[in-house]
């Protein structure tokens, strides 16, 4: 596929700078904006602008998420373990006012003001018989597609949230939040109406309708392991799950080689890619700047994301040959400011400061030494045919219909790997391996948080929040310590922008 021409989402980004969902929608006239289907075109990629920008999955929301993940810790503020995000994010008790957290939420509803502009500003074709139509009908499909996906990272984040689904207006600016059942049940209708809708008639690099099958079986995973007072009783959500992730199944394929996935423009809009963001210069994700390595290449890089250790030791010795080693993490290269040797773990096992004492993420950021420039050309893809096949891995596990095998097979066999015995010691041990081959397959892109979280409080406390702070090589001089208390590990804290701006909620 071809990347897009960005000059109008440029413009329209320009637009809304400094705007938030408290004043009126300051988009273009609607006959302007939504006259034409090439208008509305350009309208869908300034949707798409809001999710590439600095606040959401341009760097904030990666961030917050990723550091928060119990995976993670970072060195943003501070090389040390009790700056002021590592013992906030990477300790598990996150606390208000934070930047990363302020901007998460601005960063989500804006995405989400421009999605509700659109649905309210287009008329749906019953019978769609021109391109124009055609490509119309796609936006709109689009937008509700954008607009439940962003509710989705904002229920499972925040739990209860005011529900805008309509632009907002001086009338509509203060609004309570629903309840978290409310919340999914409106993703719903919005991911139903997307998959009527779409039908890849806009731009390639635009998500198919395969993306909204993919986000439907992602919501009913996790409604499937939620707590009885959000679910609704009648329902098989693990069989309704199935369902819809196997309607996407065979319509993309496994890149060859997994480290061309993250390689540069190598990666960028494969058959892998089901739902991603596309990056150019002017029109930049941050993360060159803000995830590759400190100095790995020659422009002044952060290199905020540090995996810690017991996840690269699992990763180490349940796949000791895997190739994803290599792509995913980086623990030596040679400085770009004075062409020192950078040694940290595992090259330096000997973690006698925070600077040296764990792996970096590897993937997100430029892997060019010889680079430049802080802006990339490199896409991000937030939805991979990979994750798919390990989501109907594990449904399959839940359902026991014999196809459990079969998926993640699929994944290990790009990588030269068969699934390890952990894999055939029953439904119970298969749950603990492919919930695992999430984080060896996906780790840094945006899944960790939700993943670990998704099976509830006790999976997380015995699987993550334990393993770390009981693990062997934990040293208090560089380590945190994560917190257990449920209700601190399990959430976020509400942005107090919203809470001073709205006079509905109070916390």
């Amino acid at each position: 596929m071809k990347n897009f021409n960005f000059t109008f989402l440029i413009i329209l980004g320009l637009l809304f700078t400094g705007c938030s969902l408290e004043e009126e929608q300051p988009f273009l006239p609607n006959e302007n904006v939504y006259g034409s289907a090439s208008n509305a075109t350009s309208a869908l990629l300034g949707i798409y602008q809001a999710m590439v920008q600095y606040e959401y999955y341009g760097n904030e929301f990666l961030f917050l998420t990723n550091v928060n993940s119990g995976l993670m810790v970072t060195r943003r503020t501070g090389n040390q373990n009790d700056n002021s995000y590592n013992s906030t994010l990477s300790s598990l008790n996150p606390t208000s006012g934070l930047v990363a957290i302020e901007n998460s939420w601005l960063g989500i509803y804006q995405t989400i003001g421009r999605a509700n502009d659109a649905i309210n500003s287009l008329a749906v074709f019953d019978n769609p018989s021109t391109s124009d139509e055609l490509v119309i009908n796609d936006v709109i499909g689009q937008a509700y597609f954008v607009r439940a996906f962003n509710y989705f990272n904002l229920v499972r984040l925040w739990g209860e949230v005011p529900l805008r689904i309509t632009p907002t207006t001086s009338e509509t600016l203060h609004l309570a939040k629903s309840p978290i059942k409310d919340v999914y049940a409106q993703i719903i209708v919005d991911v139903k109406l997307a998959q009527q809708l779409m039908n890849g008639a806009v731009a390639s690099g635009t998500p198919k309708p395969q993306a909204a099958d993919m986000l439907l079986s992602k919501v009913y995973m996790a409604l499937a392991t939620a707590s009885s007072d959000v679910q609704d009783p009648s329902l098989n959500y693990w069989q309704l799950a199935y369902d819809e992730a196997f309607k996407a199944y065979g319509a993309y394929s496994l890149l060859p080689s997994y480290d061309n996935l993250f390689l540069g423009t190598n990666g960028n809009n494969t058959a892998e890619s089901i739902f991603e963001l596309q990056s150019v210069v002017g029109a930049s994700l941050d993360h060159t700047r803000a995830f590759t390595p400190n100095w790995y290449t020659t422009a002044n890089t952060f290199g905020w994301l540090k995996i810690n250790i017991e996840n690269y030791d699992l990763h180490a010795v349940t796949y000791p040959n895997d190739p994803r080693l290599a792509t995913t993490y980086v623990s030596t290269w040679i400085r770009g400011n004075n062409g020192s040797t950078e040694n940290s773990y595992p090259t330096n096992t000997a973690r006698s400061t925070f600077g040296n004492s764990f792996p970096y993420l590897f993937k997100l950021g430029s892997r060019n030494p010889s680079n430049a420039v802080v802006e990339t050309n490199k896409n991000f893809k937030i939805y991979r045919y990979s994750d798919l096949l390990l989501m109907l891995s594990e449904i399959s596990n839940e359902l026991q219909n014999g196809q459990e095998l079969t998926y993640v097979t699929e994944v290990l066999g790009r990588v030269g790997l068969s699934p390890h015995a952990g894999y055939s010691g029953g439904q119970e041990s298969f749950r603990a391996a492919i919930m695992k081959e999430y984080q060896f397959e996906l780790i840094g892109e945006g899944h960790d948080w939700f993943n670990n979280r998704r099976r509830g409080y006790n999976y997380f406390l015995n699987n993550i929040i334990i393993p770390h702070n009981s693990a062997a090589s934990f040293n208090d001089d560089v380590d945190v310590t994560h917190d257990t208390a449920e209700t601190l590990v399990m959430s976020i804290p509400m942005s107090v922008a919203e809470i001073n701006a709205n006079n509905e909620i109070s916390n």
